[in-house]
C-alpha cells in the first residue's frame, strides 16, 4: 500500500498500486530468444528443404528431425 500525501502534511491518503499492464524484462528477453531460436530453425529447414524441391515428406521430416536433434545448437 501506497501513501500519497494530502493537504495537511499529518494527513495520509492510502491508496492502491494500479497493476502493470506489461511483461517483465526477463520474460520479454527469454520471448525475445525464444522467437529468435524459432526463426533459425524455420530458416534451417526452409534451406533443407529448399535443397530437395521443397516437398515435404515423411522422409524429408525424419532427415529434418536427425538434423535437428543430433547435435546440440543452442
Amino acid at each position: 500500500m501506497a501513501y500519497a500525501r494530502a493537504a495537511d502534511p499529518r494527513e495520509f491518503v492510502a491508496t492502491t498500486r494500479t497493476a502493470r499492464n506489461g511483461r517483465s524484462l526477463l520474460r520479454r528477453l527469454r520471448d525475445a530468444l525464444a522467437q529468435s531460436h524459432q526463426r533459425a530453425l524455420d530458416r534451417e529447414i526452409l534451406a533443407h528443404l529448399g535443397g530437395r524441391g521443397a516437398k515435404f515428406t515423411d522422409n524429408a521430416e525424419r532427415e529434418i528431425e536427425r538434423i535437428l536433434f543430433s547435435t546440440p545448437r543452442w
